[in-house]
């Protein structure tokens, strides 16, 4: 019988699918980690994450944080027949792998896996990834009602848009890498927001770029800071470590090192043996963005005002 000239990897993500097709690793059960995948089979750690990967582009597996990888779920309607596809119900499944996994993670072929479809049946709704990416991020942005009551101080209605963006971007830290600052996509449910805060801050009455460029921060702040959810969690799954963990082995040689600390006195303040911070610093997002937003607003409030004293005919 002559030998399989199949790759190594090929070999184990056909055994380890037929495994999940046999129930024997049911949904939601943890799959074998590279490390042992590599055991079982004599392999390198490297063919055992390229096996792997296959199983996760078809769909079969998701990996959540802090959770490892697991059997995905398997999608059905009632008696047992794949339900109707349909543009939401393919966004719908979209959203929840790159909600799970990752945006690297979505994939015209795990999409369809999760749906129990083939691939090809996907393009009815749209062009190509790129078109889907967009369309997730446009349904996500468009979930959220972002009322604005205009009669209420603009402060408060931009706190309040800012907030629910905020909150949006939390659950789905992927959503920021879908508006890059320099070219962000001209979504309709985007720019409704978009339009709901430069109503909240048009009271200011500034120039129109400076209005814009306030625009533009506010949802930079909330990107940038929400995208570290996501870093977090990919770090996170790789290292085994928490950030308090990780920042612990990093930086703790380092301020208990008194000829190191010498060096940077202010630091030492905060750090050293006698610092104002002996427990460390924890670093908490929420209150950052909370901080951040309170300054942000504190400043356009007073350059408002600065501006309104210079041209008092205004």
């Amino acid at each position: 019988m002559a030998e399989s000239t199949e790759p190594p990897y090929v070999r184990i993500a056909a055994e380890l699918s037929r495994r999940i097709a046999d129930r024997e690793l049911a949904p939601g059960d943890k799959v074998p980690s590279t490390r042992q995948v590599a055991q079982e089979f004599g392999v390198a750690l490297a063919t055992a994450t390229k096996a792997l990967d296959v199983l996760r582009a078809e769909g079969l597996v998701i990996t959540r944080p802090r959770s490892g990888t697991v059997v995905a779920p398997r999608r059905a309607a009632k008696g047992g027949e794949a339900a109707e596809l349909t543009r939401e119900r393919l966004l719908a499944e979209a959203i929840e792998i790159a909600d799970g996994e990752g945006l690297e993670a979505v994939s015209m072929r795990a999409v369809a896996s999760r749906c129990g479809v083939a691939p090809m049946s996907l393009y009815r709704f749209v062009e190509d990834k790129d078109e889907l990416v967009a369309a997730m991020a446009d349904t996500v942005y468009g979930s959220a009602p972002f009322d604005r009551d205009p009669g209420a101080p603009w402060r408060s209605q931009v706190e309040s848009l800012a907030r629910e963006l905020w909150r949006l971007h939390r659950a789905h830290p992927w959503l920021g890498r879908t508006q890059p600052l320099t070219r962000p996509l001209p979504l309709p449910n985007i720019i409704r927001l978009g339009d709901r805060l430069l109503g909240a801050l048009e009271e200011l009455g500034l120039p129109p770029k400076l209005l814009m460029d306030v625009h533009v921060l506010l949802f930079s702040h909330i990107v940038g800071l929400a995208g570290n959810f996501e870093a977090e969690d990919e770090a996170a799954s790789e290292t085994g470590l928490s950030s308090e963990e990780w920042t612990d082995l990093q930086y703790l040689p380092r301020t208990g090192d008194s000829a190191f600390m010498v060096d940077v006195p202010h630091f030492a303040k905060l750090f050293g043996e006698l610092g104002a911070l002996p427990g460390g610093y924890d670093l908490d997002l929420d209150g950052l963005f909370e901080l951040g937003l309170g300054l942000l607003l504190d400043g356009v409030e007073a350059l408002a005002a600065r501006l309104k004293t210079a041209r008092p005919d205004a």
